[in-house]
């Protein structure tokens, strides 16, 4: 707050946090113990020392963000002296040391707070990832404690016993307080576990929170102290359970949520820093707090130099380095262009779009999965703008949650997406939402994947929305909305008598890249765009794959086709400059 530091918004926040939390926390129960704070602070450099980088040997004395983490984890009590915070939760950059900071902890909290056997316990989403911050704790162990004779460590005294040997040390001992340290993987659990100190790493990688969540509930059960302090990376925005703990921390900082239980310290580059990101060195230490002090500029200018030359790794490095959340290493287009492109389409703008001519497209689910609709308008000027709308079961909806790694839950509370009763997704509901579209709007024509398209029609009869479906331009036109078909595979269709996804995509792509779409923003749509893999045929067509997909991607698909209709909107036959056409559709003979 001062400015001694330089800070993104999300740690001023925090430090605002802090100050005004010393100000009038004791009128909820809390109270700032600097002693107890010091203590932890203190205990780092005289046990601790540094094993791995340029200041390896040396005392192990925190830097400055982690001076505020641990003095803030270890400093506030409750009223009975029990830790106030049961959560703690830390995002930086790269390589800022969270894992040495974290083993440090359980450390501290295993032999050196005065619990009798305490469990302290490291996890992540796979065994490596939890044996990266264990194998921290275990070199600390058997490093020279700092001003000790030479050969002199934790565990050459016996303070701690060490099972196994070297790399393959799976269990860390207190003898004085029969207390242990263990690390756990994925899906491992302890029998009764009774933690005082859960350290989860490596947030981003979870791709459920199951887990996550076990802790926390056993955590919470115990009676005196105990807390999880979870680490990460900024997660990317197909990394939904990272996304939801990072934003949720967040939101914590800046007040948006009150939980006195919960630390929170984000550190990421601030929007306004996003465009200058590569060339404005100044911003740097924002999200990497640790730059010039253990972590080398030179390291970075490197990464920085590459991801300039080679646009694969560019939202990669602005992810897991600068704390943009855009950087999806395998989305299906540049995600910084597909965010540009999002904003709120609410309901005066779809009112002040009625006459614009619109297309619709639909997306219909087999059985529980996702319903989508989509209505793409285009403007005077030419711009298109998409709302897209969802449906599910409430059958078995957190299940599928936890399945589909999504939040379905939240979602539907949130209102961007509709739950439906029952187990499947009656027709009916998209079928009212097309009749209230076209009774309202200059709906042109519906797009439409064939598969369970004959239960559509039929709904559409029940409700008494009248449909025809387009045969050709030589065929004559029905009453009611027009509906068109649309193809999903890589194949390219001549536009006499559907559209085709190729085309489709090309068409969805350009308006993206040039910023002439405006799209809903909202997290299902975004989940959908993250999720999308695509396949390519030996021409270059392509098609979005259901198959290859790491989750549901209906929403993108809609999305592609409303574009693509309203792009191509005048069906007409293709020619070649002989003056013959081949219907692809036809069969052979006809052909």
């Amino acid at each position: 707050m001062a400015g001694d530091f330089v800070v993104g918004d999300l740690v001023r926040y925090a430090a605002e946090r802090h100050l005004r939390d010393l100000r009038d926390a004791e009128r909820r129960g809390y109270f700032f113990r600097p002693e107890l704070a010091q203590r932890a602070l203190n205990f780092f450099p005289s046990v601790f020392t540094i094993t791995d980088g340029p200041a390896a040997g040396q005392p192990f004395n925190l830097l400055p963000y982690q001076v505020f983490c641990v003095g803030s984890l270890m400093g506030w009590v409750n009223a009975d002296g029990r830790w106030r915070f049961r959560t703690g939760f830390v995002e930086t950059g790269k390589g800022q040391a969270k894992s040495p900071m974290m083993a440090g902890l359980g450390l501290y909290a295993m032999g050196w707070c005065g619990f009798a056997r305490a469990q302290i316990y490291s996890i992540a989403a796979n065994k490596q990832t939890a044996n990266v911050l264990f194998k921290d704790a275990t070199a600390m162990c058997r490093a020279q404690i700092p001003g000790y004779d030479e050969g002199e460590t934790l565990a050459q005294l016996g303070k701690v016993l060490l099972r196994g040997e070297g790399d393959n040390t799976h269990k860390i001992e207190h003898p004085g307080s029969q207390s242990f340290f263990l690390p756990l993987a994925g899906g491992a659990q302890q029998s009764g576990p009774r933690p005082r100190m859960v350290l989860a790493d490596e947030i981003h990688e979870f791709t459920v929170d199951t887990q996550i969540e076990i802790w926390r509930r056993a955590i919470t059960k115990v009676a005196g102290s105990a807390m999880m302090v979870m680490g990460t990376n900024t997660p990317a925005t197909a990394q939904l359970v990272g996304t939801s703990y990072s934003n949720t921390a967040i939101a914590i900082a800046k007040g948006d949520v009150k939980d006195d239980t919960q630390f929170s310290f984000v550190a990421r580059v601030d929007k306004r820093d996003h465009e200058t990101v590569f060339t404005d060195e100044q911003c740097w230490p924002k999200a990497l707090p640790a730059l010039g002090i253990t972590y080398p500029v030179q390291n970075l200018r490197e990464e920085v130099a590459t991801a300039q030359t080679r646009l694969s790794t560019a939202a990669s490095v602005k992810r897991l380095y600068f704390g943009i959340p855009t950087g999806a290493a395998d989305f299906w287009i540049r995600e910084d262009k597909w965010a540009a492109v999002l904003d709120v389409i609410d309901d005066d703008t779809i009112a002040a779009l009625r006459d614009c001519p619109c297309y619709l497209s639909l997306d219909l689910s087999k059985k529980n999965d996702l319903t989508a609709l989509t209505a793409t308008w285009r403007d005077g000027a030419g711009i298109l703008w998409q709302k897209t709308w969802y449906w599910t079961t409430e059958d078995g909806l957190v299940d599928r949650a936890k399945r589909d790694q999504a939040p379905y839950d939240d979602w539907v509370e949130a209102g961007f997406l509709t739950a439906v009763p029952g187990a499947t997704i009656h027709k009916t509901f998209p079928a009212a939402r097309v009749a209230e579209l076209c009774a309202t709007h200059n709906v042109q024509e519906l797009t439409f994947d064939i598969a369970q398209f004959a239960d559509f029609l039929e709904a559409c009869g029940e409700i008494g929305l009248s449909v025809w479906t387009f045969e050709g331009p030589d065929k004559p036109a029905g009453n009611g909305l027009k509906l068109v078909r649309h193809a999903q595979g890589t194949k390219v269709m001549f536009e006499s008598k559907q559209y085709c996804m190729p085309r489709s995509i090309e068409r969805f792509e350009d308006r993206i890249l040039k910023g002439t779409i405006v799209i809903d923003n909202s997290p299902v749509t975004y989940s959908c765009a993250s999720n999308a893999a695509i396949d390519t045929d030996g021409q270059e067509n392509r098609a979005f794959s259901k198959k290859r997909s790491r989750g549901r991607i209906d929403g993108i698909v809609t999305s592609a086709m409303g574009a693509g209709a309203a792009d191509g909107a005048e069906l007409e036959a293709k020619s070649y400059e002989g003056g013959f056409f081949v219907d692809l559709d036809a069969d052979e003979d006809e052909a």
